[in-house]
């Protein structure tokens, strides 16, 4: 078991959203299902209570705790990106059956996670600083989705 693991609070979609996220991701796989021992407030004995897995190699546990907390964009995943076709790819994924598309990059899954999918084409012209970092901040600000294409012409000028 790792040493520091994130704990993610779903209502009771802990599961389904680990084997997703297992669908999706490379280095990414549910390593434990845990059943409640006993009845607890937003639960009976034998329901999922926990979730064993990693997201790209981030250990997590997903915990069913019922509906008193959501999801926040206080906390995302941030997954670098080689290529349109991989942000594409991800980014139709999660934003599918529910989820929520946002702004820069950032978009939601149907459990209410944010998820931020990033070129590397884009951390790397906003590495350069200056005018190139201004021209491809501005652009990346009217996106939704990053559109690779656009941040390079942006980075050209």
């Amino acid at each position: 078991m790792a040493k520091n693991t994130i704990c993610l609070w779903y209502d009771s979609g802990a599961e389904e959203a680990a084997r997703f996220y297992a669908s999706l991701f490379p280095d990414t796989v549910v390593t434990g299902v845990h059943h409640a021992p006993g009845d607890f407030p937003d639960g009976v004995k034998g329901q999922v209570l926990t979730v064993d897995f990693t997201v790209m190699g981030v250990a997590c546990m997903g915990l069913n705790g019922g509906p008193m907390f959501k999801h926040s964009e206080a906390f995302s995943f941030q997954v670098m990106t080689e290529d349109q076709e991989e942000t594409d790819r991800y980014w139709e994924a999660l934003v599918a059956d529910g989820g929520e598309e946002s702004r820069c990059g950032w978009c939601k899954d149907r459990w209410g996670i944010s998820w931020q999918i990033t070129p590397r084409a884009l951390t790397e012209a906003m590495a350069e600083g200056g005018a190139v970092a201004g021209r491809v901040f501005a652009a990346m600000m009217g996106m939704g989705k990053i559109d690779i294409a656009a941040i390079e012409a942006a980075r050209r000028g």
